[in-house]
């Protein structure tokens, strides 16, 4: 393998429908990810599935999915080293998912197995580096899937607000890999946890990176119910936290003072300081997208149990048999009320944009 790189650096470019998988590829290049994910170890290409419905900047695009893989592939890894995988949450499925957000008809083109995360073996692994909540919040053990362990990652994220965590990316795109579908008791230390997330990978895999779509970027309540923006921006690194903190900049955040690029920052995980971070191809200097990031109903209602007026009842409600209720209402709420009456209008309005026709081919 390559020798790796001593300076974190995120590399930003900007990019049309027409001309998508040859600047996937050139962003990979420019990033130096050959130094990072040997060709002699797997590679699992972690999705990021936020509904099982498509919506716009709501999960990994299929364009995001096949420049990465075309790339890969072109570059002389074998595509049985490739392993496309995404986990299950209480209100996704991801099979549906797969098949909704247009990922089955890449998997097939290429000859890739996807592997849903509720199918493989999940284990207990006693992390040896120290961990901020994670480890209280399992205190009968963390579960992992096996097949993660030892094995390179590539996170496919998009560009976009959430409503927990202010925003979301490359770090955050663990919280649906590395954890069950019980991993929503971590929403109450939401930072903390993505600080141990990025700790455990660190851990466990020989190479990590990313590459984040923002092609359509989500501005407002993420990470779904969010106002699709084109952006016609595509980016790359190998330092989760350098590429978390330019997206941030980009979307209009002050990157320091979002406490889990910060924590991850003074820990020591990866660069967090956008004045310390080399950023190559597009000048983003006064890119500003003035973004803002709101809380859904559902994720307002989520944090009102854990730590607003309805905590007295926070073990009732999310941390016993009862908590079935949590995944019927947003089920209700985000499939039946907020997709069918807001949703569907912004889709079609997307459909008219060429990312939207670029959609429709796959």
């Amino acid at each position: 393998m390559e020798k790796r790189m001593t300076r974190s650096k995120v590399v930003v470019l900007r990019t049309t429908p027409q001309t998508i998988l040859e600047d996937y590829k050139r962003l990979m290049h420019l990033a130096d990810y050959k130094c990072i994910l040997s060709k002699e170890i797997s590679t699992l290409i972690k999705l990021n599935l936020s509904w099982t419905k498509y919506f716009p900047s709501c999960s990994t695009q299929p364009w995001q999915l096949e420049g990465v893989v075309k790339t890969l592939l072109e570059d002389g890894y074998r595509k049985e080293h490739l392993i496309p995988v995404e986990n299950k949450t209480v209100v996704t499925d991801p099979l549906k998912g797969a098949k909704n957000n247009r990922w089955i008809s890449v998997f097939k083109k290429y000859g890739l197995d996807f592997v849903p995360l509720p199918n493989v073996e999940w284990i207990k692994y006693d992390f040896k580096s120290k961990l901020l909540k994670l480890d209280q919040i399992f205190s009968d053990g963390i579960e992992i899937p096996k097949i993660f362990i030892g094995k390179n990652i590539l996170h496919l994220p998009t560009l976009k607000t959430h409503g927990h965590s202010v925003t979301t990316g490359a770090i955050k795109n663990a919280f649906g890999g590395l954890l069950k579908e019980v991993r929503h008791y971590g929403h109450k230390y939401i930072h903390e946890v993505l600080v141990d997330l990025l700790i455990m990978q660190k851990e466990i895999h020989p190479g990590i990176f990313c590459v984040m779509d923002g092609t359509v970027c989500g501005n407002g309540a993420g990470p779904r119910t969010m106002i699709p923006v084109v952006k016609n921006l595509v980016l790359a690194s190998s330092d989760s936290v350098s590429i978390d903190s330019i997206a941030a900049k980009i979307m209009g955040f002050d990157p320091m003072k979002i406490p889990y690029i910060r924590i991850c920052h003074e820990l020591g995980l990866g660069t967090g300081n956008p004045e310390e971070i080399e950023v190559i191809g597009e000048d983003i200097d006064e890119l500003n997208f003035h973004f803002y990031s709101k809380k859904s109903v559902v994720i307002w209602g989520d944090q009102m149990i854990r730590r607003g007026f309805l905590k007295p009842f926070e073990k009732v409600l999310l941390h016993s048999p009862l908590v079935v209720w949590a995944a019927f209402a947003s089920n209700i709420y985000h499939d039946f009320f907020w997709y069918p009456l807001i949703g569907k209008g912004r889709i079609n309005k997307f459909k008219k944009t060429d990312w939207g026709k670029l959609l429709m081919t796959y």
